[in-house]
């Protein structure tokens, strides 16, 4: 892998623009944001082409258009603004919108203020904006699903795309977040998306392999010094989550706060035995997801150090 100083510094831009100003209510407002214009196109193949027989070959075709449509008009930018004195800042303030870490750290503050205060019904609805699983009125639960959260979006929506600029730019972060959504989208394993949406949803495990890693790292020595025995729990359970990804840095936050994630959870009443992480700990607490969200900033401010240790050298 070959980072260079124009893609480093698009994704430090991007980074430090996002952690500072998020995306304000005003350009969602006036020009929506490029998730939800990638979303509209996913929404229009899904209801075109899923349907009648070959339904693999279809998705797979819906992947090709979708990551095109993100990637042609991120080639023509990068063109046209690369050879410019500060192209590379431009390109990196147009990659901003595609990192998550301010509203990350907004939606999971909005769960941890009320839960700590004890305004349980509160919490419940704001964790209910991040997580689609069924939750009762106690705090132990709606703290465990907002950290697991916090810990699996920190990979897929600010590492993962900020790990895809620096090795390739706009258009690496471009295409990144085009996956990234038809995996939202299409990529589960419903009666509807089984078939249409599985090679959406392999190529999303793909791509988000080496930021899952990376992220579990971040964690890890964000953790000190609870390091070590976070790096415990990576090695003996990061493997055992369904998700070939998502285990990585749920384990690294389990471990670093003690408690147990993952675990058993109900969807439309029906309960998925999935197996605990750090499973001999204690159910996180209020507390916890405070300490969480803490965790993630440490774990920011060091990937954002990592970005300009590298590109000064």
């Amino acid at each position: 892998m070959i980072l260079s100083q124009e893609t480093l510094t698009i994704a430090l831009v991007a980074l430090l623009a996002d952690a500072l100003i998020g995306w304000p209510e005003a350009f969602y407002r006036r020009v929506s944001h490029p998730v939800v214009w990638i979303g509209r196109l996913i929404s229009a193949l899904d209801a075109s082409w899923n349907r009648g027989g070959n339904r693999i070959a279809r998705g797979a075709v819906a992947v090709a258009v979708t990551v095109g449509a993100a990637l042609l008009p991120a080639l023509l930018l990068t063109w046209a603004l690369m050879p410019l004195p500060f192209g590379p800042v431009l390109l990196g303030l147009l990659a901003w919108p595609l990192v998550a870490t301010r509203s990350l750290h907004d939606h999971v503050a909005a769960v941890a203020r009320p839960l700590a205060a004890g305004n349980v019904p509160a919490a419940k609805a704001a964790v209910a904006m991040i997580v689609g699983r069924d939750l009762d009125d106690r705090p132990e639960p709606i703290a465990r699903a907002a950290l697991e959260s916090l810990a699996e979006n920190t990979s897929d929506g600010v590492v993962a795309p900020i790990l895809w600029a620096a090795v390739a730019g706009l258009p690496g972060i471009a295409a990144y977040k085009a996956v990234n959504t038809l995996d939202s989208m299409i990529g589960h394993m419903s009666p509807r998306h089984a078939l249409f949406g599985r090679v959406a949803a392999r190529l999303d495990d793909l791509v988000n392999l080496p930021a899952s890693r990376l992220t579990a790292l971040l964690f890890l020595l964000a953790a000190a010094p609870a390091g070590g025995r976070a790096a415990g729990v990576i090695r003996r359970d990061a493997r055992r989550h369904r998700s070939p990804n998502a285990g990585w840095p749920e384990a690294a936050m389990a471990g670093a706060l003690d408690v147990r994630l993952s675990g058993p959870r109900r969807y439309h009443g029906i309960e998925t035995p999935e197996p605990w992480l750090n499973g001999n700990a204690r159910d996180p607490q209020p507390r916890d997801l405070l300490a969480g969200l803490r965790l993630y900033r440490r774990a920011m401010a060091l990937l954002g150090l990592g970005l300009a240790a590298l590109l000064l050298a």
